[in-house]
């Protein structure tokens, strides 16, 4: 089964990072105040304008995003635990 998220929704698959001390304890996530990131999955249609064209997202899938710690909704899908965001949660997309 796949998710099609909808409107201005997109699928993302959290990147786990280990953060640790300057003397090499590890925080846990509650501890840790900084934004989000991850790879798109799978991107919504976009909103529509009041002509009702659809307005393209800036992100697209395999993207890797920078998002708000506190955004969205986590669902469990396939053994995955997975965020659908709206695209103004999303912060940034990193360019390699």
């Amino acid at each position: 089964m796949s998710l099609k998220p909808l409107n201005d929704r997109v699928i993302v698959e959290p990147i786990e990072k280990e953060h640790l001390t300057a003397g090499g304890l590890a925080l846990p996530d509650t501890a840790q105040d900084e934004p989000q990131q991850g790879i798109v999955i799978a991107v919504g249609p976009g909103l529509r304008d009041a002509e009702g064209k659809r307005l393209a997202l800036d992100v697209a899938i395999g993207d890797e995003i920078v998002f708000s710690r506190y955004g969205g909704s986590t669902l469990k899908h396939d053994g995955k635990t997975l965020l659908i965001l709206r695209e103004e949660e999303i912060f940034a997309i990193i360019e390699n």
